[in-house]
């Protein structure tokens, strides 16, 4: 089993982007990237601490790959827009890598450079693309929390067109909706 992490916003979406992803055996949603041991969810949010909320991707390397996660991320949200997506505004918010390992850093920054190079985006990619120090997990009412809330007002605006988006661009990755 391997392990990534990535922040592309509000991590309730995030996560459920990568969770039906086969070869995905777990996610958690937590933080990383700051300097506060075992931040709370109110820490993070006084944009004073330097955490980003992420997602923890604990995968398969035999059943899926880390490009096809980077895949997932690239496409999962808008990694021009600095400290925000959508509504949520703040660091903590912000377009982030976190690597784990020497190859996570080179396939990333490759990947993020094809993208650039082809001008995928209109604007440039603002990912941050940083090793991993440290990942707290969030309080468990974060955890699973679009699945466990699927009709909350925030989750149907901002997170479900994502998923359908990814769904139509990727019905290959996706084993259930």
């Amino acid at each position: 089993m391997a392990k990534a992490t990535f922040g592309a916003g509000c991590f309730w979406g995030v996560e459920e982007e990568f969770r039906k992803v086969p070869g995905v055996r777990e996610t958690a949603v937590g933080y990383s990237g700051g300097s506060l041991e075992n931040p709370t969810y109110e820490d993070v949010c006084t944009d004073r601490t330097g955490h980003a909320e992420v997602v923890e991707v604990d995968y398969d390397p035999a059943k899926t790959s880390y490009d096809t996660l980077l895949d997932v991320f690239w496409n999962g949200h808008n990694p021009t827009q600095l400290n925000r997506q959508g509504p949520d505004v703040g660091t903590q918010y912000r377009s982030a890598i976190f690597f784990a390992s020497p190859e996570q850093q080179r396939i990333a920054r490759a990947y993020m450079e094809q993208l650039q190079a082809a001008k995928t985006f209109s604007k440039p990619i603002v990912t941050q693309v940083a090793a991993l120090q440290a990942f707290y997990p969030a309080e468990a009412y974060h955890q699973d929390y679009l699945a466990r809330h699927p009709e909350s007002m925030y989750i149907v605006i901002n997170d479900l067109p994502k998923l359908a988006q990814l769904r139509e661009q990727f019905p290959d990755l996706y084993t259930a909706p």
